[in-house]
């Protein structure tokens, strides 16, 4: 379909099928920004818990504190977090990574209540449109007292089926997506947890050792 298509079956949609769009356009933003983020913010933190358990067994804490710098994932900011706390008390060396974790779980859920939010509104617009089309047909209903042709009501069930159609096309793979990401979200707290729970270990063993 070509431009002119495209503008042609979004007038025949009628007026909310403007706002549609904007929800399919938001929608796809977030999709592409989310995508790239948690894209860069997936390091796999078995290979990343390696190196760290190497470097903290050997007693290397800057090196350790380095490879945090050098990645750009929420793992390695948590992780330098506790690190940096090495030398204090178990409790002290939780805090620091729950404050961490507190900080980093919010920017990997970042716009996803705005993809929820366009896959919310968009079926309900289109639901709208519906409603609105139907009025349009018994307006005319009204005007020619019933002697009406299927002509007459084409606008009308035009408007409707078209801005449901929209309404569902743009919601359908938002939520699917949103889904999606949801549970990439929770797979990657799920593994910082874990992972923050062997730092913790590690550095609270080291702390034990250098004490005695």
């Amino acid at each position: 379909m070509g431009l002119n298509q495209y503008y042609e079956l979004i007038v025949r949609g009628g007026v909310l099928m403007w706002p549609i769009l904007l929800c399919s356009i938001v929608a796809l933003t977030i999709i592409i920004e989310r995508f790239l983020a948690l894209r860069r913010a997936d390091v796999d933190a078995r290979e990343f818990m390696d190196a760290m358990r190497q470097v903290l067994r050997q007693d290397r804490v800057q090196e350790a504190l380095e490879q945090c710098d050098e990645s750009n994932a929420p793992i390695a900011r948590i992780m330098k977090a506790g690190i940096l706390k090495h030398n204090r008390p178990k409790d002290d060396i939780r805090e620091a990574i729950e404050d961490a974790a507190r900080f980093e779980v919010p920017r990997l859920e970042r716009y996803l209540s705005g993809l929820a939010t366009c896959a919310t509104v968009a079926p309900m617009l289109g639901l709208l449109g519906t409603v609105q089309g139907m009025i349009k047909c018994f307006a005319q209903i009204q005007n020619k007292r019933g002697q009406v042709s299927p002509a007459d009501l084409a606008e009308g069930i035009g408007n409707a089926l078209v801005a449901t159609a929209a309404g569902l096309i743009v919601a359908i793979p938002a939520l699917i997506v949103y889904n999606y990401f949801v549970t990439r979200v929770q797979g990657m707290v799920t593994e910082m947890e874990a992972s923050s729970s062997e730092l913790m270990d590690l550095l609270t063993r080291r702390h034990n050792d250098r004490e005695y």
